[in-house]
C-alpha cells in the first residue's frame, strides 16, 4: 500500500494542485501552514531548467583565476563536520594498505603520463584538465576539473574567485613553488577508470631547503578519492600559512543571490555546506586517506525512488526540474527559483494524507468506503435470495397463472428490447462476426462525448 501512494502521488499532478489550492484556500481561514504569498512562480517564457543551468557559464566571475584566499567576515559559511557525505580513514607507513594505494606512474608507459609543462615551471598557477570519466563530487558529476600548482584541485563549474577556496580536492594545499627547480613537477595519468596527480619533488616557496614534498590525490570512477603521500619532509603543522592557506580535506559550497537593503539588489553567498579536514598530524612519508562517497538524493532520478529508497533521507523529488535533492547542494539557488521547496512540501503533504488513508483507525466502527460496500454486498445478497425464492416457486407450482405467463413470454422470446438512456446518450448493442463462425450475442457501450 505505500508504494501504490508514492506512486500516485509521483504521478498526480493535478493532485497536488488540488492539494495546493485547498493549502490556500485554508490560508484565508488561518488554519495554513505557511504564507500563501510565499508561494510564487518564476518560471519565465518556458525556459527550461537546462537553459537556466546553461546561464551559468564555466568562464571566470569576479576577477577570475582561482582565488584560494579566505573568506571575508560578512560571508555566510555553514560547515557540517559530519561523515553525511563521505566515509574516510587513514592508514600509516606500516599499514599493508598503504603500498596498494600508492599509483607508481614511474611504472605506467610513458603515454599514459602526462607532465604539465606550464604548472611545472610557474608559481600559483591552475590549469583546466578534462576527465575522461564522469566523477562524482558529492553527488555531482563533473567532467573537468582545474589543477593548481599549490598542492590542490579545484572541482568547481565556474571559477569564481571565492567559489575557488570552498570546492576542492586539497591532499595537501600549500604556497608550492614548483618552478623552483628542474626537478619540480606536476603530472598527471588518466586511463579512463582512474585520474591520478602527483605533484613531484616540490618545494615551498621561501622553504625551499625544507626538502622536496612528493603526494598524489587519485580519483577513482566510482567517486573514492585517495590521497597519497610518500616524501614529506617536515611535519605538515609547521608548515607557514600567512601567505598561502593550508588545507587538506575535502570542501563543497554553493553560491547564493540573497536580498540587501537596497531596492531590487542582490548579494552573493558563498555557503560552504561540508568540509571534511584531516587531522594533519597524520600526514607523514608513507601515509594514505581513502574517501569513500555515501550516496547522496542527486543520485535518484525517479520521484519513486526518491521517495522511498532506504540509502539517504530527507530527501523531496522536485517535479518542474526533474531532480531529488535535500535542498543542499550545488544547485540550490535553482532549487529555490522554481519553487522546488513549496512542491516538496505539498508532496509530503499528499504522502501523510495517502498513508494516513491507508493506516487510520474506522470512525463509528465503520469507513464511509466500507458502508457504501457493505450496503452493495447486502443489496446483492437480496436480490439472489429472492431470485432463488422466485424459481422455487415457480418449480412447485407450474399451474399459477403469474409464473405460467413468465414462462410463456420467455418461450416465445417476446422480451422488449432494452433501452438505456444517460442524459441524451443512447447505448446501443450490436452483433457482431468472430472470425466467420458461430455468431455470439456482444453488448457494445458507447460512452458520451
Amino acid at each position: 500500500m505505500g508504494l501504490y501512494a508514492v506512486l500516485l502521488i509521483c504521478l498526480s499532478q493535478a493532485e497536488l494542485g488540488r492539494v495546493w489550492a485547498q493549502e490556500h484556500e485554508d490560508a484565508w481561514s488561518g488554519t495554513a501552514l505557511e504564507d500563501p504569498s510565499s508561494f510564487h512562480r518564476t518560471r519565465r517564457d518556458q525556459q527550461t531548467p537546462h537553459k537556466h543551468r546553461e546561464a551559468r557559464s564555466s568562464q571566470a566571475e569576479g576577477g577570475g583565476g582561482v582565488d584560494i584566499s579566505p573568506l571575508p567576515d560578512n560571508m555566510t559559511r555553514i560547515v557540517e563536520d559530519s561523515q553525511k557525505y563521505y566515509r574516510w580513514q587513514s592508514f600509516g607507513p606500516t599499514d599493508t594498505q598503504t603500498a596498494s594505494l600508492w599509483v607508481d606512474m614511474d611504472n605506467l608507459h610513458k603515454n599514459q603520463v602526462r607532465i604539465h609543462g606550464i604548472l611545472s615551471n610557474a608559481h600559483r598557477q591552475a590549469a583546466r584538465v578534462a576527465l575522461s570519466f564522469d566523477f562524482p563530487f558529492y553527488g555531482h558529476y563533473l567532467r573537468q576539473i582545474i589543477i593548481a600548482t599549490g598542492g590542490f584541485i579545484y572541482m568547481g563549474e565556474i571559477t569564481h574567485r571565492m567559489l575557488t577556496a570552498t570546492q576542492y580536492v586539497a591532499p595537501l594545499m600549500a604556497n608550492f613553488d614548483p618552478s623552483f627547480t628542474k626537478n619540480s613537477t606536476v603530472r598527471y595519468s588518466d586511463n579512463g577508470n582512474l585520474f591520478v596527480v602527483q605533484w613531484d619533488k616540490v618545494r615551498l616557496k621561501d622553504r625551499e631547503a625544507a626538502g622536496p614534498f612528493t603526494f598524489q590525490a587519485a580519483l577513482h570512477k566510482n567517486g573514492t578519492i585517495v590521497f597519497n603521500y610518500k616524501d614529506i619532509p617536515l611535519p605538515v603543522e609547521e608548515i607557514n600559512s600567512t601567505e598561502h592557506p593550508l588545507k587538506v580535506g575535502l570542501s563543497d559550497a554553493f553560491m547564493g543571490h540573497l536580498p540587501t537593503s537596497l531596492l531590487s539588489a542582490k548579494r552573493r553567498t558563498i555557503y560552504e555546506y561540508h568540509r571534511v579536514a584531516i587531522d594533519t598530524t597524520k600526514i607523514v612519508s608513507g601515509s594514505a586517506f581513502e574517501f569513500t562517497p555515501l550516496p547522496t538524493c542527486l543520485q535518484h532520478t525517479s520521484c519513486d525512488l526518491c521517495l522511498t529508497s532506504n540509502l539517504t533521507s530527507s530527501c523531496g523529488w522536485c517535479n518542474t526540474l526533474q531532480r531529488c535533492s535535500d535542498g543542499i547542494d550545488r544547485h540550490r539557488q535553482e532549487w529555490l527559483d522554481y519553487n522546488c521547496p513549496e512542491e516538496v512540501r505539498l508532496i509530503t503533504i499528499l504522502h501523510k494524507r495517502e498513508m494516513s488513508s491507508f493506516t487510520s483507525p474506522p470512525n463509528n466502527g465503520m469507513t464511509e468506503n466500507t458502508a457504501i460496500i457493505a450496503g452493495v454486498v447486502a443489496a446483492l445478497v437480496l436480490l439472489v435470495a429472492l431470485t432463488l425464492l422466485a424459481v422455487y416457486y415457480i418449480n412447485t407450482h407450474p399451474t399459477v397463472a403469474p409464473p405460467f405467463y413468465l414462462m410463456q413470454r420467455r418461450t416465445n422470446n417476446y422480451w422488449p428490447s432494452m433501452k438505456f438512456r444517460n442524459q441524451g446518450c443512447h447505448s446501443s448493442y450490436a452483433e457482431v462476426e468472430l472470425g466467420g463462425h458461430e455468431k455470439e450475442g456482444f453488448i457494445e457501450a458507447e460512452h458520451c462525448c
